[in-house]
């Protein structure tokens, strides 16, 4: 019996091994809200990632993934346990990693969350934040 609400599940998968096999303790769930990694076996440990903290996505697909129709997606995020994650060789990925981009868009956009990138320095750029054009300088 699965403790999981598969309800919420939007996409789930394995990381694949040698051939592009499932056969691998790490686990991928991706919910309306929310990231989950679930690696091990025995001892299990569950990784959750905010979709709203996620800031970049980066699709990599080593030569042996290619062959074997896998991909690997690199994350920052702004979540303190996993500031970097990879969702590591998964089937169709750049479909994935354009649903998840959507959604971590979607999420953001409901919490009024604005990305604000900081600078080498420390200071914030605001070069993205939304001025109105209509307004009297004040």
């Amino acid at each position: 019996m699965s403790d999981i609400n598969t309800e919420n599940v939007i996409w789930k998968d394995r990381k694949r091994i040698i051939f592009g096999l499932p056969w691998s303790f790490t686990r991928y769930r991706l919910e309306q809200d929310k990231f989950i990694i679930d690696k091990g076996f025995l001892s299990r440990t569950e990784d959750e990632i905010r979709l709203y903290r996620i800031t970049d996505l980066t699709l990599k697909r080593a030569l042996w993934e290619r062959m074997f129709g896998l991909g690997t997606i690199h994350c920052c995020s702004g979540d303190k346990t996993s500031p970097e994650f990879d969702i590591l060789h998964i089937k169709d990925v750049r479909r994935v990693k354009d649903m998840l981009s959507d959604m971590v868009e979607e999420e953001r956009a409901k919490k009024r969350i604005g990305t604000r990138e900081l600078l080498d320095n420390g200071e914030y750029d605001d070069s993205e934040e939304i001025h109105d054009e209509h307004s009297d300088g004040n």
